[in-house]
């Protein structure tokens, strides 16, 4: 096997401190936060001159990870914040949560919004897409009966 796990989920990000912040709130930790520069983060991205912050958050169960990065240079080229869930490429993270309504009303707090409904998929799940920090798509789930196996 030559993959061992998904290691993060990058989302570039205008305000990081708001996006932190909305980020610990759902739930995830700060793990570290760092600028970003040099001939091998220029390799990597293909970027020349590339500058950017980076936090790095865990989810609780310490799993997976979410990259927020702020680019200082060179300028963000596209922004796909508030495109809808059928646009092609990357476009949303979902979340796990054990009480949909509870996140539902601390997120709010921090701007979040539905994007349309809270629904019920069978006897499973309860789940919603929100935007969040600067538009960006989040879907949120809680698991309410046993998932069928595969």
């Amino acid at each position: 096997m030559s993959v061992q796990r998904m290691d993060n989920v990058g989302i570039v990000v205008a305000d990081l401190d708001a996006a932190i912040d909305f980020f610990t709130e759902l739930g995830l930790e700060l793990e570290g936060r760092a600028p970003i520069e040099g001939d091998w983060a220029d390799g990597v991205t293909g970027l020349k001159g590339m500058r950017v912050e980076i936090a790095m958050l865990r989810t609780p169960d310490g799993h997976s990870r979410l990259e927020l990065s702020r680019f200082l240079a060179p300028p963000v080229v596209a922004d796909h914040r508030t495109a809808p869930v059928n646009t092609l490429g990357y476009l949303r993270v979902m979340f796990a949560v054990d009480d949909l309504d509870a996140t539902l009303a601390r997120l709010e707090k921090r701007g979040a919004t539905v994007v349309d409904k809270v629904v019920q998929y069978q006897d499973i799940y309860r789940l919603c897409y929100i935007r969040g920090p600067e538009g960006i798509l989040i879907g949120l789930a809680q698991e309410i009966g046993a998932v069928p196996s595969r």
